[in-house]
């Protein structure tokens, strides 16, 4: 780790006043930023001198993570896969870049979801900074330590996420005000990555309760078997990480009850409220009414059409093959509505509906519901552009099938990879996940590698993280290139239910930038080079 100059310009009690005001204000629903240029830094570091300013500042870092994913705009890359799409008009366009892969340095959504990782980035080089060579007296021995290792953890992940957005990054690692960062390459962001979790790993408890949405031990080493297997894939084709991605998820498995994971019977109940805290949260990104706190305004009606009645915002729809592809079973009734109970006035109605509305119906985009978006309708907040679920950053089904693919591809795979795919495939057919079952996959089926790789397709549709898959093994051209702008067979229905061929003209979303590696990463915001030439693309 590099070492890290202090800076302190203020006097000792308006630095004391000053670092507890800026804590307070990360976390407050007017947030302000401490400098202009998110890449760079004008804000000033105290030396922390009590355990509660501490707690306030890595707060502050949870606070900024709330603002940066309360919305869609966290998430925008994820249209870049052929799990989701969005509105073919409407006010989607910054959506429709990365849904036709001709994503310009102009994007709106990438700028602020730039803005909104840095400034969770500079929030936690300043916590770092703040504590640099401090013990701070506490009756908890442990509390600095954890506290210190959150922040390694959160500062760890987002680079993580811009890294998988843009590929090259700069590593803004310390508060500098005349620091201009250029793009670190795409190794040394690999190994700045690892070298952070690893930090937050040895620092973090082994268990912070079931659905916590504090890191422990075993989330960070679940993020180092994520990371890995970026690493093995697409850029750097480092094979060798396939071995350190199959350890790392094996040690969370190994001791997933210790740290509190587990699937999830019941897979749709992770997109209800019901769901908002559960054992297959390895991260988890809450959100409540709370003073100072943002609500997840990804949900609900934003996967809606605009169909009188159910008045949606269009956001975010399933891809039509993608959904026509999937295996029929509970994974897929899990993850899609295909129809929904309506009434006269055309608004979903559970309890007396007076027609069934399938998708092929719908008047304004003819495109499957997301369920994993819209939510469980039973929850009421299909109607709202704002609800408490919470996002499932990283999922222990993915602990599982890392092990499996990464095993394969290192050549280790025994009996306990093949079961660790199996769980989550007999989840997926509704079966209980520790029982053997007839379907279960063998060696038969294909390689494990391949067999982990499609169960991860449709396990995670509709997640926004099937493009990273793509890119990773080099599938985009594979994925996407046959995508067709229009639909042109479907079905119709009479009043009585009874479906005949109908020709449609469902519009798609048409390709129109490259499917070639050239075109795997989105272009750094135009705003932050014209700041600092020396993030040029």
């Amino acid at each position: 780790m590099k070492t890290i100059k202090i800076y302190k310009s203020f006097k000792e009690l308006l630095g004391l006043f000053s670092i507890v005001a800026i804590a307070l204000g990360f976390n407050s629903c007017e947030q302000f930023d401490l400098e202009e240029n998110p890449a760079g830094s004008q804000s000033q570091v105290v030396t922390y001198s009590s355990m509660p300013q501490l707690e306030l500042g890595v707060t502050g870092i949870y606070g900024k993570l709330n603002k940066a994913a309360w919305m869609s705009t966290f998430y925008v890359n994820g249209w870049s896969g052929d799990d989701i799409t969005t509105h073919v008009a409407s006010n989607k366009a910054d959506f429709r870049e990365y849904d036709q892969r001709f994503v310009t340095p102009e994007n709106s959504r990438t700028l602020t979801n730039w803005n909104g990782v840095y400034e969770m980035i500079r929030a936690a080089n300043t916590v770092l900074q703040s504590v640099e060579g401090q013990t701070l007296p506490d009756p908890d021995p442990t509390k600095q330590e954890r506290l210190v290792g959150e922040t390694y953890f959160l500062r760890a992940i987002m680079f993580n996420h811009l890294m998988r957005i843009h590929g090259r990054i700069p590593l803004v690692l310390e508060v500098d005000p005349f620091q201009q960062p250029s793009l670190a390459s795409q190794v040394e962001v690999f190994q700045q990555i690892e070298s952070d979790l690893l930090e937050a790993e040895s620092r973090l408890p082994v268990s912070t309760n079931v659905g916590s949405t504090r890191p422990s031990k075993g989330t960070a080493r679940a993020f180092l078997a994520r990371l890995y297997m970026d690493w093995a894939g697409f850029p750097l084709k480092d094979a060798s990480k396939y071995a350190q991605a199959a350890s790392s998820a094996k040690t969370v498995i190994d001791n997933a009850a210790s740290h509190g994971f587990g699937l999830e019977p019941d897979l749709a109940k992770l997109w209800s409220l019901a769901g908002r805290f559960t054992q297959e949260g390895v991260f988890t990104i809450a959100y409540s009414n709370s003073a100072g706190n943002l609500t997840n305004r990804k949900m609900g009606k934003l996967g809606l059409p605009s169909d009188p009645g159910l008045n949606g915002w269009q956001e975010t729809f399933a891809e039509i093959r993608f959904f026509e592809d999937m295996p029929d079973g509970a994974r897929k009734d899990a993850t899609y509505y295909a129809e929904l109970p309506v009434g006269d006035d055309g608004a979903i109605n559970l309890n007396s509906p007076t027609r069934i509305l399938r998708w092929e119906e719908f008047k304004d985009q003819q495109n499957p519901i997301l369920r994993k978006i819209v939510g469980d309708l039973a929850d009421g907040d299909w109607a709202q552009f704002q609800t408490l679920r919470s996002d499932l950053y990283m999922r222990y089904a993915e602990v599982l099938l890392i092990y499996a693919e990464a095993s394969g591809e290192a050549g280790t795979a025994g009996a306990d990879a093949w079961e660790a795919l199996n769980m989550v495939h007999r989840r997926a057919e509704g079966l209980p996940t520790n029982t053997p079952a007839p379907s279960d996959l063998t060696v038969g089926d294909g390689s494990i590698q391949d067999l982990a790789f499609t169960e991860r397709k449709w396990e995670f549709a509709g997640e926004f993280i099937r493009w990273n898959d793509l890119v990773r093994k080099e599938k985009v051209q594979e994925a996407l290139g046959n995508r067709n702008p229009r639909v042109s067979i479907g079905t119709e229905y009479d009043e009585n239910g009874v479906g005949s061929p109908k020709p449609l003209t469902t519009a798609q979303n048409p390709i129109l930038g490259s499917l070639g590696t050239d075109n795997y990463y989105a272009p750094i915001p135009q705003q932050e080079i014209e700041k600092n030439p020396n993030l040029g693309n």
